[in-house]
C-alpha cells in the first residue's frame, strides 16, 4: 500500500485529473455543472502538462455537445484514447454517437455530472435523470458518491474500458459532488501508469482505421442478419463485472480503500436495507452508523457502484441473509413506469425471493436536500405503511405519495465544526470560502468539506457556503443544518431571510454591516434578537465594505470576511492563519498583478484591527427591525404562495398542490425580485454637474438623460 499526497479539491477537478491522465484527446463543449472539467483539461493542455503516456492532451472545443460526441467517435475510430465531459441535455445530444461507440466496441470514458433534464422547467441542478436516459446505449455505468470515490473509480473505469473494449459512463451527482470540496488522497500519474497493461493499448491501436488496411466501417444490416449482429457482444458484457472487480482490487491494493461492484454497510443481521447510488449513499451510511450505534436498530445499506451491466450474482451475495424489507431509492422520475430504473433492476434480481418485501421511492430530484432525518423516515416507512412508489423530502398533498418526517436527527460526527455563510453572487464570498476550506484541509490534520449553494441567477443572486471540518471522516452530503458559526456578508439580508436558522447553543454570528457597534443589536429583527439571547450566541460586527473601499477593492469584501472568520474561530493559530490567508491571496490573484495582491494583504491587516465583539443585552431592547415587506398586499395567489416563499428562501416548504401543472408561470414576476441589496446607490447632484457624461457609463439610471439631451 502506497502513501499518497493529501489535497483538497472538488469533484470536477478530481474527474478531470484522471481523465487527462489516460486520454490523448478531449473533445469538449461546456455545460453546467460539468464545465470545469473541460476548462481544467484545457488549462493543463495549454500549460503543456503531460498525461501518463508522456503526451500533452489535444483538447478541442466543439460548437455543440453533439459535435463533441461526434469528435470523440471519430478520434476513437482513428485509434486515439479520447474522453469528454457533459451533463443533462448535453448528454441527450450525445446519445446517437454513444450507441455507435458502444456498438463498435470503442473503449472510452465519458465523465458526467449527473443533472436534471428540462421537463416542466429547466434546472441546472443534480439528479440521475440524464444518466438513466443513457442506460440502453451499451455504455457501462459507474457511480460515485464522494470526491475520493471519483478519483478511485474513475481510474477503475479508464483501466476497465481498455480491457473490456466496452465504453464507460462515469457519473457523480452534479453540484453535490462536482462542486463540493473535500480533502482526499491523490493517486499520482506514475502509479496510474503502472496499472496500465500496454497490450490492451496495442489491441485498440490495431483496430483503428488505417489507410494501409482499408475496411468499410459499419455497413447496413437487413432483417436477415441484424439480430445476430446484436448478439455478438454478449460475452463482452458478461465479462465486464469481473474486469471491473479486478481493477477495483488493484486500486484497493495500492490505496487500502475497498471497493466492490456492490458494497454492504451496516448491521450484519440487518432486517431493513436501503439500496441507492450517488452522493446519497454517503449520507445513508452516516445515518445508519448513527442509528445502529444508538442500539435496537438493525439497519443496512447497499451501495451500487457498477450499475450497468447489472451483476445479479454479485448483488445477491452482498445482501445479508437476514433482510426482510428493502427500500430502493432512485434519484429520478420515470413517468408511467411501475417503478424507477434501479428499483426494477432490484426486483428482477430478486424475483425468486418471495419472502423479501421490496418497495421503491424517489428522493433528491434537482438537488433537493436528502438528510439523515429523511433517511430515518424511509426506515420508519419500512416498519409502517411500507407502500411502494413513495417520495421523501417534499409535501405531496395531491397524490399523497410523500412520507412524513417525524424525527429530526443530527448524525454529524461529534466534534465536527459546521459553518454557514450568506453572501451575494459576485461579492467574493464563495471564492473566499473555497480558499478557507483548502487552507484548513491543506494545513491541518483535519478532514474538511466545502459545499456552495448557488442561486441560479448567479451574479447578484444569493449564495450560501457550507463548511465542515473536524477529526472524524465527513460523509454529510447535505447542507449545514446545525451551525456552530453563521456569517452574514450583507446587512440587507436582515429581515428578508431566516439568517440564524439552525444555529447551535453558544454559537457565533458574524455580521458585515455599516452600523456602529452600539446600534447593531437594535438593527436585528425581533426573532434574531431572541435567538441570540436565548441561545447565548456570540455576536461580532465588522464594516467590511469600508475596509474594502479604503484599500481599493470596491465591493469585494471576501478577504475581510475570510480573515474575520479565521480570527474568530481560532481553527488555526492567529499568526499562522494570517500567513496562510496571505499565501492563498497571492496564489489566487497572481495573474492580476502585485497591486491587487497588496490591496488584499492590506485588507487582511485592517480586519485584524477592526473586528468588534458586540455586547449582547440580557433582555430584549425596545427597538428592532421589522421583517421586510417583499410583495404588495393585493398580490395574486401565485405570488403569495410561491414567489414570496422562494424570495425568502423557503421554497422547500411549498407543497405539490401550489405548483403549476405544466411549469407555466405568470409574466412579469421578476419585477418583484428587486432585492435592494446594494450597500450604496448613486445620486446625481445637479450643482456639482459639469456635464462630463461619465455618469451614463457608471449609473444605468443616468443613461436616459444624456440620450435625451
Amino acid at each position: 500500500m502506497k502513501k499518497f499526497k493529501k489535497v483538497t479539491m472538488d469533484g470536477n477537478t478530481a474527474a478531470s485529473y484522471v481523465a487527462y491522465a489516460f486520454s490523448e484527446v478531449a473533445a469538449i463543449y461546456p455545460i453546467t455543472p460539468s464545465s470545469p472539467m473541460g476548462e481544467m483539461a484545457d488549462v493543463w493542455a495549454a500549460n503543456r502538462k503531460k498525461n501518463i503516456y508522456g503526451q500533452v492532451v489535444d483538447v478541442i472545443e466543439m460548437q455543440s455537445e453533439a459535435g463533441a460526441a461526434g469528435a470523440v467517435h471519430g478520434s476513437l475510430s482513428g485509434g486515439a484514447f479520447t474522453t469528454t465531459f457533459t451533463a443533462s441535455q448535453g448528454l441527450m445530444l450525445m446519445l446517437p454517437n454513444m450507441h455507435k461507440i458502444a456498438g463498435e466496441l470503442l473503449p472510452t470514458v465519458f465523465h458526467v455530472t449527473a443533472r436534471s433534464l428540462a421537463v416542466q422547467s429547466l434546472s441546472i441542478f443534480g439528479d440521475h435523470s440524464d444518466v438513466m436516459s443513457a442506460r440502453n446505449t451499451g455504455f457501462a455505468l459507474m457511480a460515485e458518491g464522494s470526491i475520493q470515490e471519483i478519483i478511485d473509480l474513475a481510474v477503475v473505469s479508464h483501466l476497465a474500458t481498455m480491457k473490456a473494449k466496452i465504453p464507460f459512463l462515469n457519473f457523480f451527482d452534479g453540484f453535490r459532488n462536482s462542486h463540493e470540496i473535500q480533502k482526499i488522497e491523490l493517486i499520482d500519474y506514475d502509479t496510474m501508469r503502472e496499472l496500465v497493461d500496454m497490450k490492451y493499448v496495442e489491441d485498440f491501436r490495431k483496430r483503428a482505421m488505417n489507410p494501409e488496411n482499408p475496411m468499410v466501417k459499419v455497413g447496413a444490416q437487413n432483417p436477415d442478419v441484424y439480430f445476430q449482429g446484436r448478439e455478438t457482444v454478449n460475452n463482452y458484457y458478461d465479462a465486464i463485472p469481473g474486469i471491473v472487480q479486478e481493477y477495483m482490487d488493484k486500486v484497493t491494493q495500492i490505496t487500502g480503500r475497498k471497493y466492490h461492484l456492490f458494497d454492504y454497510i451496516g448491521h450484519p443481521e440487518a432486517e431493513k436495507v436501503i439500496i441507492a447510488m450517488g452522493s446519497g449513499i454517503e449520507t445513508i451510511e452516516e445515518t445508519i452508523n448513527y442509528l445502529n450505534s444508538k442500539g435496537g436498530e438493525k439497519l443496512g445499506l447497499i451501495k451500487v457502484r457498477l450499475y450497468r451491466p447489472f451483476a445479479v450474482e454479485a448483488f445477491r451475495k452482498t445482501l445479508p441473509k437476514s433482510v426482510k424489507k428493502i427500500a430502493v431509492l432512485d434519484r429520478t422520475k420515470e413517468c408511467g413506469s411501475i417503478g424507477e430504473p434501479l428499483y426494477l433492476d432490484i426486483v428482477a434480481a430478486l424475483k425468486d425471493m418471495k419472502d423479501i418485501k421490496i418497495i421503491g421511492g424517489r428522493y433528491g430530484l434537482s438537488s433537493k436536500e436528502f438528510t439523515p432525518s429523511m433517511i430515518k423516515a424511509v426506515y420508519d416507512h419500512l416498519d409502517g405503511k411500507c407502500s411502494h412508489d413513495f417520495t421523501v423530502g417534499i409535501n405531496d398533498d395531491v397524490s399523497g405519495k410523500s412520507i412524513e418526517i417525524k424525527t429530526h436527527i443530527d448524525s454529524v460526527p461529534e466534534g465536527t465544526i459546521n459553518c454557514k455563510f450568506w453572501g451575494l453572487g459576485s461579492d467574493g464570498t464563495v471564492g473566499a470560502n473555497k480558499n478557507s476550506i483548502k487552507i484548513i484541509g491543506d494545513n491541518t490534520d483535519m478532514y474538511a468539506q466545502g459545499y456552495f449553494q448557488y442561486d441560479s441567477k448567479k451574479s447578484g443572486g444569493i449564495t450560501r457556503s457550507h463548511l465542515r471540518f473536524g477529526k472524524e471522516k465527513i460523509q454529510s452530503e447535505y447542507l449545514v443544518e446545525n451551525a456552530d458559526f453563521i456569517g452574514c456578508h450583507n446587512q440587507s439580508f436582515i429581515g428578508r431571510y431566516d439568517i440564524l436558522e439552525g444555529i447551535k447553543e453558544g454559537g457565533v454570528f458574524l455580521l458585515n454591516s455599516i452600523w456602529d457597534s452600539a446600534d447593531v443589536f437594535e438593527n436585528l429583527t425581533l426573532d434574531m434578537q431572541k435567538t441570540i439571547i436565548d441561545k447565548n450566541i456570540k455576536l461580532y460586527n465588522i464594516n467590511a465594505l469600508k475596509i474594502a473601499t479604503d484599500v481599493g477593492l470596491g465591493n469585494r469584501i471576501n478577504t475581510v470576511m475570510q480573515t474575520a472568520f479565521f480570527l474568530i474561530t481560532g481553527v488555526l493559530d492567529r499568526k499562522k492563519a494570517l500567513e496562510m490567508i496571505k499565501k492563498a491571496i497571492e496564489k489566487t490573484f497572481l495573474k492580476k498583478g502585485q497591486e491587487i495582491i497588496s490591496m488584499n494583504w492590506n485588507a487582511v491587516d485592517k480586519t485584524n484591527e477592526a473586528l468588534i465583539e458586540i455586547t449582547v443585552p440580557e433582555l430584549l431592547p425596545e427597538k428592532h427591525t421589522k421583517s421586510k415587506k417583499l410583495i404588495p398586499d393585493n398580490a395574486d395567489n401565485f405570488t403569495k404562495n410561491i414567489i414570496e416563499r422562494i424570495m425568502r428562501e423557503k421554497g422547500d416548504d411549498i407543497p405539490v398542490s401550489a405548483m403549476p401543472l405544466d411549469g407555466f408561470v405568470p409574466t412579469g414576476t421578476t419585477r418583484l425580485e428587486k432585492r435592494g441589496v446594494a450597500p450604496s446607490v448613486p445620486h446625481w447632484i445637479p450643482e456639482n454637474c459639469i456635464q462630463c457624461n461619465q455618469c451614463s457609463l457608471i449609473c444605468p439610471h443616468a443613461a436616459i438623460r444624456p440620450k435625451l439631451i
